[in-house]
């Protein structure tokens, strides 16, 4: 993720603006966006809840592959750099908090950046998903992109535009959890409070 973010520090005061950046940085995005599926397996390393790890890993492989990827006319939104911007700072400060803690010498600014940054980030990073899939919609409805019409040998319909439909609504019960959790979080790890986490 650092080497991601320094790609388009680099990218931007060489270009002076953020069209085709996506396209600059986009092999190093998903190679480590879809390298994080392995994360969901490494409860005992990340101590985080398999179920929160599960969803945001699936919601950014979908972002990464089945927006940004897929539609290229979408790919100079200022919302995708929103969110690219978000998930790599997030990502450069979750890892190096993992990585100081596991070799025992954890620094505080990194644990203060770990659980205040996100109070940020996360609506930010959540502004520029949602943004950028409603930005997708027309192109999505003009083509028929992935979608499947009946009649057809398997008698099943779907319908990719109302499917994104469904995707943004789904934001509005999960991101309250996925907040609040990291909130509860903050104040186990930083105040020392006892929360009993219900999905652990």
């Amino acid at each position: 993720w650092l080497v991601l973010g320094i790609a388009m520090v680099r990218f931007y005061i060489q270009k002076g603006t953020h069209r085709g950046l996506f396209r600059s940085v986009q092999k190093t995005l998903k190679f480590f966006q879809t390298f994080a599926l392995l994360e969901v397996n490494f409860k005992r390393i990340v101590r985080t809840s398999v179920l929160v790890t599960g969803v945001q890993v699936s919601s950014r492989i979908f972002m990464v592959w089945f927006i940004a990827h897929s539609i290229k006319q979408i790919q100079n939104e200022e919302s995708l750099i929103l969110f690219l911007v978000v998930w790599t700072v997030t990502e450069i400060t979750r890892y190096s908090f993992y990585t100081f803690n596991l070799l025992n010498h954890l620094p505080y600014f990194i644990k203060w950046a770990r659980y205040n940054f996100f109070i940020i980030l996360y609506p930010a990073g959540v502004a520029g998903e949602l943004l950028t899939i409603y930005a997708a919609l027309p192109y999505v409805k003009k083509t028929g992109m992935f979608s499947l019409r009946l009649p057809n040998k398997y008698n099943v319909s779907f319908d990719y535009y109302y499917f994104l439909i469904i995707v943004m609504f789904s934001y509005v019960p999960l991101f309250p959890q996925l907040y609040f959790h990291m909130l509860r979080q903050r104040r186990r790890v930083l105040y020392g409070e006892v929360i009993v986490e219900k999905d652990d």
